[in-house]
């Protein structure tokens, strides 16, 4: 099953020169499998939905916050001992770092002995800082497990799309990988072609054709999945060319989804190609190999490789 040395490896150049850094037109579906329109005229309502804003924040960003809040809300206790000197025992007045860490072991229920509220208002508000370290904790501690446990697909795509024949017609082919050692069950995949379009009336619209692909779910989607769309007559791509597919700014936007059996929760995966991204008679390099001693294997350092030896015209 070894293709030869006939193979071009497609790292960073796709076609025709095009590179991947250097798309043609905005995608609607980023590399990272997230949309990539940009929205304006909405009311802004970060903190509205904080609660989501806060699980789709990157996690440096959301650990760098959370420290912020944190060290605030000592900051801001500190501050209300420090307006009374002598409410600390032990913290020499004035001092406003004495009472930050006094605010640092009373948030964190430390309680090291070598300082502790001497007067009613120090302990009215060490009672106050003690509730505000259970509602601070419960809150982080949420949050974090949210994060921690929701379930995330690792799939990825070829890097470059094919329209190569096979039995004895066109077909639009890609791969999709699942690069966890585990199954992703009941997985289906729906590909879509998105394009511009006008209507009678000469209105410019943006429009959405479904794909049919030979085969749309997969039981058990453990190692790649080779995904294909035969282009027929009936078949929005019939007759396209990468051309005519850059005229219409189209782009084909894929997304699978299935049962992560880790955690026995759904889970989906984006990705999409544009024209410049799909190849035009070259097919997909064979993944599934043999060792010496006849035992078949997965290399996935072929992943994104493309055979050189199929000649296909695209059609006029």
């Amino acid at each position: 099953m070894n293709d030869g040395p006939q193979i071009n490896r497609t790292l960073g150049v796709v076609e025709n020169g095009a590179s991947r850094a250097e798309d043609p037109y905005p995608r609607f579906v980023a590399r990272n499998g997230q949309p990539s329109i940009r929205r304006v005229g909405l009311q802004r309502q970060r903190f509205g939905d904080g609660y989501h804003w806060l699980m789709t924040l990157s996690w440096a960003r959301f650990l760098l916050l959370w420290m912020g809040v944190y060290l605030g809300v000592i900051a801001f206790f500190a501050v209300l001992f420090w307006l009374q000197p002598g409410g600390v025992a032990q913290a020499r007045p004035g001092v406003l770092v004495d009472n930050f860490f006094f605010s640092v072991q009373t948030l964190g229920t430390i309680g090291y002995g070598d300082m502790w509220p001497k007067t009613v208002y120090a302990n009215v508000l060490v009672t106050v800082e003690a509730f505000a370290s259970l509602a601070l904790t419960a809150v982080g501690t949420g949050l974090i497990f949210s994060r921690v446990s929701r379930p995330t697909a690792r799939v990825m795509f070829s890097r470059c799309a094919v329209v190569t024949p096979r039995n004895g017609q066109l077909n639009l082919m890609f791969r999709a990988g699942n690069i966890r050692n585990n199954q992703i069950l009941e997985a289906d995949v729906s590909v879509t072609l998105a394009r511009r379009g006008f209507s009678r009336e000469g209105v410019e619209y943006r429009g959405f054709v479904d794909l049919k692909t030979v085969r749309a779910h997969s039981p058990l989607f453990g190692l790649t999945w080779t995904i294909m769309h035969v282009i027929d007559e009936e078949s929005p791509l019939h007759g396209a060319t990468r051309e005519s597919l850059e005229e219409t700014i189209a782009e084909i936007v894929i997304v699978l989804s299935g049962v992560d059996d880790t955690f026995a929760q759904r889970i989906h995966a984006r990705h999409s190609y544009l024209p410049h991204e799909i190849v035009w008679g070259r097919r997909l390099a064979d993944i599934i190999l043999k060792d010496e001693n006849g035992v078949r294997y997965v290399d996935y350092g072929r992943f994104h490789d493309l055979i050189e030896d199929v000649v296909v015209d695209a059609p006029a």
